[in-house]
């Protein structure tokens, strides 16, 4: 059987929020309409979007990015959690004191885990 459009679509965008990508590009790249991603799985890692124009006779403009992984890992020093000495009482309380269901009401999978990584970190911390 094959899929409608509107299914494929659909699979689609499932399979970005099931895999937390996130889409860098916010333009649309021809007469309007959002015809190219980049997608990436860690905020940070790709910068400097832009548009640079039609190549020739193309109604599609070009899309210029860095990616910018080395450098961040260059400057950046990696982090360890010690469960051992982790209070998890304690993180279970300041998570539980958070209404998820206000807190998570109206949005869709990409704004929901970021609201709910933002928490976890801060009740990490």
């Amino acid at each position: 059987m094959q899929l409608s459009c509107i299914e494929t679509s659909r699979k689609f965008l499932e399979c970005i929020d099931d895999n937390f990508l996130l889409q860098v590009l916010k333009d649309p790249t021809r007469r309007g309409a959002m015809l190219d991603l980049i997608l990436t799985n860690k905020e940070g890692l790709v910068g400097d979007v832009k548009l640079k124009g039609s190549l020739g006779c193309s109604d599609h403009e070009m899309v210029e990015f860095r990616i910018l992984r080395a450098a961040r890992r260059a400057r950046s020093k990696l982090t360890t959690l010690d469960f051992r000495r982790a209070d998890f009482g304690l993180f279970r309380d300041l998570l539980g004191r958070i209404s998820w269901d206000k807190a998570l009401e109206g949005k869709g999978a990409q704004d929901s885990w970021l609201i709910f990584k933002g928490d976890l970190l801060q009740a990490q911390k």
